[in-house]
């Protein structure tokens, strides 16, 4: 029932910042954790960071102390800023509630 869509990726040099969005219609988050994943050429889905329907946070280690998840349920929204980006970040980035999953944003990391 909700769809969800992903935006803000793009192309950014090492070092650089990117904050994505994960906005969801048909149907409220409030109550469902969210999850960003990302997956690579050639390599599995990775996870990235859960918020809860909360806001509480966890994430990868690959990802601690650079990346911040958050939710904003009044909006219906999720967001995903990225700081200090490198090279190995570069990927599809998903996000994900319940059964439903986005259509996926490319974030590219150069050196």
């Amino acid at each position: 029932q909700v769809q969800l869509a992903e935006s803000g990726g793009g192309l950014v040099q090492a070092g650089g910042s990117l904050r994505l969005s994960c906005a969801a219609s048909g149907r409220t988050l409030r109550g469902y954790a969210v999850g960003w994943y990302r997956q690579s050429p050639g390599k599995a889905c990775e996870f990235v960071v859960v918020i809860s329907s909360g806001g509480t946070t966890g994430y990868a280690d690959s990802v601690k102390g650079r990346f911040t998840g958050s939710r904003d349920n009044a909006k219906n929204t999720v967001s995903l800023q990225m700081n200090s980006l490198k090279p190995e970040d570069t990927a599809i980035y998903f996000c994900n509630s319940n059964t439903a999953w986005g259509q996926g944003t490319q974030v590219t990391v150069s050196s």
